[in-house]
């Protein structure tokens, strides 16, 4: 059973940044850590992906340039560093590990 509690959501405006945490717990092993987000009336969607080790990454097109995923496995914490927001970022994000889902952490983008 693996545990996956985010924080960091919060309110910004255009152009502002946030940063995401992650942090998993219980028997969390190797495999790809993923973010995604589900913004009303839409379907959850990928945002980013980092795989164990941090040498390979993925970001869907419309965050990339503006977004960075990262990881710690010491501490078994992955990170979304989120830069120059946009009102279209507005979702739910959650955190994805070895197919356990985190609760989600709301980010919402005022223009």
């Amino acid at each position: 059973q693996v545990r996956l509690i985010e924080s960091g959501g919060g309110l910004v405006q255009t152009g502002g940044s946030l940063n995401l945490s992650c942090v998993a717990s219980g028997r969390a092993v190797g495999g790809d850590m993923g973010w995604y987000r589900q913004a009303p009336g839409k379907t959850r969607a990928i945002v980013a992906r980092i795989s164990w080790s941090g040498g390979s990454s993925y970001y869907a097109d419309a965050v990339k340039g503006r977004f960075t995923i990262s990881r710690d496995t010491a501490s078994n914490t992955g990170y979304l560093q989120m830069t120059n927001l946009k009102p279209e970022d507005t979702a739910i994000y959650y955190c994805n590990y070895i197919g356990y889902w985190g609760e989600g952490t709301q980010v919402t983008v005022s223009s």
